[in-house]
């Protein structure tokens, strides 16, 4: 093989490779990528219960309790008792047990709240793009602009705040924030697995935001950017007609520096 065709493969390795690390420095990703896939896999035996069964359940837990209660008079005693058997009845028709469905009540509950908070460890300390809808929060004490990024507009006002692995709380190191509720935005920025906690106002009273993510955010685009980008393509578009779908909002691309 001559020098010069030696060379050339080189160059074009190197190309492809650069190609690569580009690619990969700018992810976009979705909300879903966002979960730790491996927290959501656990067994849940209250899962396919129907809310009668549930209702026995606890009709099962709380008619224990109250037989335990020394004071508890003849009449109450008698009725809660007939509650807890035909309950029991029911269940074991079912062919459910009720002591083990008991037992596992805050194993799952502990299960159910990893699977609402864990964090997708493979995007944490990369760069990526996430769009979604803007909420203003109060700045830091030194003046740090900081949003919160959900996935559907409406979330933690007309809406409960979605889970903490499905929020986003975005630092914002420039002059860029949303000038209504729920803006619709893409950021990019440096993604960190990092919980945080805070309370603020959002229209009707104060709102508990809990976030799995922070994101350094470095580049703020807005609906009209994403339609106008040279570097369109079809994920950036599909992203621009979803959030416009439930709230436009155009402006100018506000740059962000680092």
């Amino acid at each position: 093989m001559s020098i010069v065709s030696s060379a050339i493969r080189i160059v074009a390795a190197l190309a492809i490779s650069t190609t690569l690390a580009s690619a990969t420095e700018n992810q976009p990703v979705n909300w879903d990528d966002l979960i730790d896939q491996s927290a959501l896999t656990f067994e849940d035996p209250f899962k396919d219960l129907s809310y009668e069964q549930i209702f026995d359940v606890r009709t099962v837990f709380q008619s224990r309790a109250e037989l335990e209660n020394s004071s508890i008079t003849n009449d109450a005693r008698a009725g809660t008792e007939r509650a807890l058997n035909e309950a029991l009845a029911r269940l074991e028709e079912a062919d459910l047990d009720a002591d083990w469905l008991i037992s596992q009540r805050w194993i799952v509950a502990e299960r159910r709240e990893k699977a609402a908070t864990a964090a997708n460890p493979e995007l944490d300390g990369k760069t990526v793009t996430l769009a979604g809808f803007a909420i203003q929060a109060p700045q830091e004490d030194d003046g740090t602009r900081i949003v919160y990024l959900v996935p559907e507009r409406g979330m933690c006002s007309h809406m409960p705040p979605p889970n903490a692995n499905q929020m986003v709380r975005a630092v914002v190191h420039g002059d860029w924030s949303p000038k209504t509720l729920h803006e619709p935005v893409r950021l990019t920025g440096k993604l960190s697995i990092e919980e945080s906690r805070q309370s603020f106002h959002i229209v009707d009273g104060s709102v508990q935001m809990n976030a799995s993510y922070v994101l350094d955010v470095t580049e703020v685009e807005t609906i009209e950017d994403m339609r106008k980008s040279q570097l369109a393509n079809d994920w950036a578009t599909s992203h621009a007609e979803r959030l416009s779908a439930s709230g436009k909002l155009y402006g100018p691309k506000q740059g962000v520096s680092e």
